[in-house]
């Protein structure tokens, strides 16, 4: 390598290396990533003189040269920028081509365009392989600039817009970070069940899962179409098993032939199930199954209520008490009819937890997790960042870059309160009232991750009565050991907790929030048996999504939102 290489920091001299490397095919397609073209360090000039395929969907289009040839700016997902192609009209009709969402492919030579231009690599086409054409007067998104709310109406083609792509690679390398990370520190994913037979905890902000509506329903159905026997039937099948049981007795009596008392016994067996069967038919109703006034759940497919999960925490602490550290990682759901900007019906939580761990622990392990993930964002989707600066929230990376390199604060929920009574006396007004034992709103929590410190705080030690039976008890025996990450843009990303590993108080609180013990034995087996010291949190991803792109709606950062009245596809 000559000196003046070797002065070059690692990274300069790899990108170096990488200018003159022949630009490589997707494994399972025929075609190059337009990203693998227009994201190298030099914006793809080093490729000048390659022969590629490209494939994408046009962004804008235009004809020039009073027809004779078009611009094509293409993109195809792979990156935020485009790649800018040259279509001779030799090769295709241009018209058809230059509309916004024609989807194409072509082959062709990479050029470096005339100085003075923007792009510093464009693809001068040899061949028009493909065109999947599009009807500019009916196609719903055109290239003029469309909100998220008008999006919302149209999901199936809202991923083709330049926003909500990049929040879609930016939802995949925040998924692709949180596997890293707790691969990195050896975690076991666990899937937990997305059905759920508790049927006591949160079961009124639960959606319940059930058969029996869709089997009445079919019953109804069928009793219309075949009406159920009628008292005169069922008198006649009996008639009938009376009349072949006599048969039967008359045959032994005067000693028949086995083959003959075989028959008839047959006949008799036979006459027997049919009245079985008719008697069991005239029972059948139609709506749905109740015993003592109630739905019969025993009827139903689970033989007991069932439930989409809230959460996947109580779960995977059975592996946690096995296998020491868990996380799960999956979509949790609540029927709160709730139409506001931060809530979803559905949504995803990541959930570790961790054995022969504390308080301590868990918020250590929280705050580097966040760190992680900022610094992932940071290092692999700087352009989509880049893209969320320049179109919604100019300070995201600048929030990025704070988070990831700067310690959080911590205070007891005691302090955060004082802090907050303090503000008020200061003339800070805020619309929920500040006293100790309210659960903080999240303009509480903006108050102090915005105002008072402007950087995350880990509020720890909440009163008991506002937070869940299974957080450990501490000493003062009014807190539990409970903590929640608190950030600025979004208030509570995080919320976890040291579990309640003694027994004997667990049992006592459960019973305390007024709970049944009945459905929690298996969760109390876990403390009578080889009991540990564990904690966890769960860590609402949409959050973290809203918190890192500045995004206002969380209906805007999942790619198929659901919301009282909307569960579109």
């Amino acid at each position: 390598m000559a000196e003046t290489d070797q002065a070059l920091p690692p990274s300069d001299q790899l990108a170096a290396m990488n200018l003159t490397d022949t630009v490589e095919k997707h494994a399972f397609s025929n075609r190059v990533l337009i990203r693998s073209i227009v994201g190298r360090p030099d914006g793809g000039a080093g490729l000048a003189g390659q022969r590629v395929r490209a494939g994408g969907w046009v962004k804008t289009g235009r004809e020039q040269g009073k027809g004779t040839f078009a611009f094509l700016e293409l993109n195809d997902g792979s990156c935020p920028a485009n790649l800018q192609v040259i279509v001779d009209a030799g090769l295709a009709v241009l018209s058809k081509l230059v509309a916004t969402g024609t989807c194409v492919v072509v082959d062709g030579i990479l050029k470096v365009p005339p100085e003075g231009t923007r792009q510093k690599i464009e693809l001068r086409v040899e061949k028009v392989v493909s065109v999947g054409e599009v009807d500019p007067a009916k196609y719903p998104i055109p290239k003029t600039k469309l909100t998220l709310e008008f999006l919302r109406d149209h999901l199936h083609l809202r991923a083709r817009t330049n926003t909500i792509a990049a929040i879609a690679r930016i939802r995949n390398a925040l998924a692709f970070a949180t596997h890293s990370f707790f691969q990195e520190h050896n975690f076991l994913y666990v899937h937990t069940p997305i059905l759920t037979t508790s049927d006591c905890e949160g079961a009124g902000e639960m959606f319940q899962v059930t058969t029996l509506i869709s089997e009445s329903e079919k019953l109804e159905k069928e009793l219309i179409k075949n009406p159920p026997p009628s008292e005169v039937d069922i008198e006649a099948a009996r008639q009938v098993v009376s009349e072949r049981g006599e048969a039967v007795k008359q045959l032994k009596a005067a000693k028949a032939s086995k083959s003959e008392i075989t028959a008839s016994v047959a006949e008799l067996n036979k006459a027997k199930e049919n009245l079985s069967k008719l008697e069991e038919r005239s029972k059948l109703k139609p709506g749905i199954p109740k015993k003592d006034g109630k739905i019969d759940y025993t009827q139903d497919f689970f033989a007991r209520q069932a439930f989409l999960t809230v959460s996947g925490q109580l779960q995977v602490e059975t592996y946690a008490c096995a296998v020491s550290n868990v996380y799960t990682f999956g979509p949790t759901f609540r029927a709160e009819h709730s139409h506001t900007s931060r809530h979803l019906a559905e949504f995803w939580m990541v959930e570790p937890e961790i054995a022969f761990a504390d308080l301590q622990d868990d918020m250590n392990c929280a705050e580097a997790y966040v760190k992680y993930m900022c610094n992932w964002l940071l290092d692999k989707c700087l352009d989509d960042m880049q893209f969320m600066a320049k179109s919604y929230d100019k300070g995201c990376i600048d929030r990025l870059r704070m988070v990831a390199s700067i310690p959080f604060v911590r205070i007891s929920y005691t302090e955060a309160v004082e802090l907050l009574e303090e503000a008020v006396k200061g003339g800070k007004k805020f619309e929920n009232e500040v006293k100790w034992g309210i659960d903080l709103a999240s303009e509480h929590e903006r108050y102090l991750t915005e105002v008072k410190f402007q950087k995350p705080v880990i509020v720890y030690n909440y009163p008991k009565g506002i937070k869940a039976f299974y957080m450990r008890l501490n000493d003062d025996l009014k807190t539990v050991a409970a903590m929640d990450v608190l950030v600025p843009k979004v208030g509570e990303l995080i919320g976890g907790s040291q579990r309640e590993e003694r027994y004997e108080v667990i049992r006592e609180r459960i019973l305390e929030v007024g709970l049944p013990l009945e459905p929690y034995e298996w969760y109390l087996d876990l403390r009578r048996y080889g009991t540990v010291k564990h904690c966890g949190f769960g860590l609402g991803f949409e959050r973290m999504i809203l918190f890192a792109t500045g995004i206002e709606n969380i209906r805007d950062v999942i790619p198929f939102p659901r919301y009282p009245g909307r569960a579109d596809l």
